[in-house]
């Protein structure tokens, strides 16, 4: 049996752990929790083998029967990766499954992907505090010298942690319909306050079995590095889940990040009084 492919994506800072947690609390669901490099690695191999010469000259003359090669190829290698498992579904984390969701549907039609969402203004509320208690080690991508304004402009640039998928968030509406109706979207705020509910929506979604999780008595897995990201975006796994306090935020920081993402808003969050 071929076990139903789901990956994770979305947004930093919007509940992908715990997410995995609660789905690996599932029987006929295999989660592993941490980030994979698998999406990476498909991605790294359409850029390979589109400018391999040996590839190039076969589909002059062949290219039904090459191209046929490659896609058997890729989808093999999809499917190998957890070719061991026993379960239902597998789960994959990765936050570049949502810029390739239309790679994805071409070599696995029936995989689906989790889209975590969560208030803007909260996600870099929850970055800044990480880094006030890690302040003497700077982010990877050196932005511990800015001010909060503008750490938090380069947060949100289009090849930085909340503007890059963020991007590829807004390009979810081009989408055709058969593909958006491959994803779910999944937001924190929800899945904290209405774990339970929250949850069992999302089985059924997945076409596994009924199962309600103990949102009191959680079971721990093996913890992602944070070593890798500078201890700048934590990965802890909760015993409990506790509904967190809300992160304080300039109101010059927020209003910019509404105005500047007023369709995110509109299209997530309706309810929010902006």
């Amino acid at each position: 049996m071929i076990p139903k492919f789901v990956g994770v994506t979305g947004l930093p800072r919007a509940g992908s752990t715990l997410l995995c947690q609660l789905l690996a609390e599932h029987p006929e669901i295999q989660c592993e929790g941490h980030s994979s490099p698998l999406c990476n690695t498909l991605l790294g191999i359409r850029r390979m083998i589109s400018d391999d010469s040996f590839f190039l000259s076969q589909l002059d003359n062949s290219f039904d029967s090459s191209y046929a090669h490659l896609a058997s190829a890729m989808r093999g290698f999809l499917r190998g990766w957890n070719q061991d498992s026993q379960q239902k579904v597998v789960v994959d984390k990765n936050r570049a499954w949502l810029h390739a969701i239309e790679l994805l549907l071409h070599i696995e039609p029936e995989a689906k992907l989790i889209v975590c969402l969560r208030d803007l203004g909260q996600i870099l509320g929850s970055i800044e505090a990480q880094h006030q208690r890690t302040i003497l080690v700077d982010f990877i991508d050196h932005l511990a010298d800015y001010d909060r304004f503008g750490r938090a402009d380069m947060l949100f640039a289009k090849d930085k942690i909340i503007g890059a998928p963020l991007i590829s968030l807004h390009a979810v509406t081009d989408l055709p319909k058969k593909v958006q109706e491959r994803l779910y979207f999944l937001r924190f705020e929800d899945m904290v306050e209405r774990p339970v509910a929250c949850m069992s929506h999302l089985y059924a979604w997945l076409g596994v079995s009924p199962f309600d999780i103990n949102p009191d008595k959680l079971n721990v897995g093996i913890r992602e590095s944070d070593s890798h990201y500078h201890m700048k975006y934590m990965h802890k796994q909760v015993e409990r889940i506790i509904k967190p306090v809300a992160h304080e935020l300039s109101p010059r920081i927020q209003a910019q990040i509404e105005n500047t993402y007023a369709w995110f808003y509109q299209q997530y969050y309706p309810q929010k009084n902006r």
